[in-house]
């Protein structure tokens, strides 16, 4: 039995309005906390009915984590698939830390960076969300490793580059460009983040 034009209609529409429910629920978890969205509170925002909100998820946890996996997508839609196009190494890391910049003066997430914000807000509170939001980071804390460890190999850092520590300054000067932007928009934070990571990185600063 094959699908009907009106059934593949029907369900694309539901695609539809479950990746939009999603949008939704990512900016206003940057902005109201992750721990605080609920279906209630989330079906007043968007407008629709809470038992219509309760068909696409079945439970505040099952929210949280979609809510999770669309930020995701939209940070490598707006950061990581972007970078890629440059070559490996250093000049595909400054395209991740210039991205990640950009995708905060876009405001992607009206409250900054998805990631920064909803982890501060819940980690001392292991569960299901934490993991899922350290999964997160493992994977981008891994770019940063292999790219810098393709700039050491390739001659681009030195050869006794300590990469972990350069990750981690990497990591600090975008939570703090994620911290001290996001309140007054200033485009002058967002140029010293850029600024002091091609400095770690070794990179001429004009």
């Amino acid at each position: 039995m094959t699908m009907s034009e009106g059934q593949r209609r029907h369900r694309s529409d539901g695609e539809r309005t479950h990746a939009s429910i999603l949008r939704a629920a990512a900016a206003l978890a940057t902005t109201e906390g992750l721990d605080r969205l609920s279906i209630g509170g989330l079906a007043d925002h968007i407008g629709i009915s809470k038992s219509g909100l309760f068909s696409h998820f079945r439970s505040k946890e099952a929210l949280q984590l979609a809510t999770i996996d669309i930020a995701w997508e939209m940070f490598d839609a707006a950061v990581t698939t972007p970078a890629r196009e440059a070559a490996p190494g250093r000049e595909r890391l400054l395209q991740l830390v210039d991205r990640y910049l950009g995708h905060l003066e876009d405001r992607v997430f009206p409250g900054g960076c998805f990631f920064a914000a909803t982890s501060a807000e819940l980690h001392m509170r292991p569960s299901s969300i934490t993991r899922r939001l350290d999964d997160f980071y493992t994977a981008w804390d891994g770019q940063l490793m292999d790219n810098l460890g393709v700039a050491r190999s390739s001659g681009e850092l030195p050869a006794d580059t300590d990469i972990a520590q350069v990750a981690y300054e990497i990591g600090s000067h975008l939570l703090h460009a994620h911290l001290a932007y996001m309140p007054v928009g200033d485009r002058a934070v967002l140029d010293r983040s850029a600024s002091a990571i091609r400095r770690v990185l070794g990179v001429p600063v004009g």
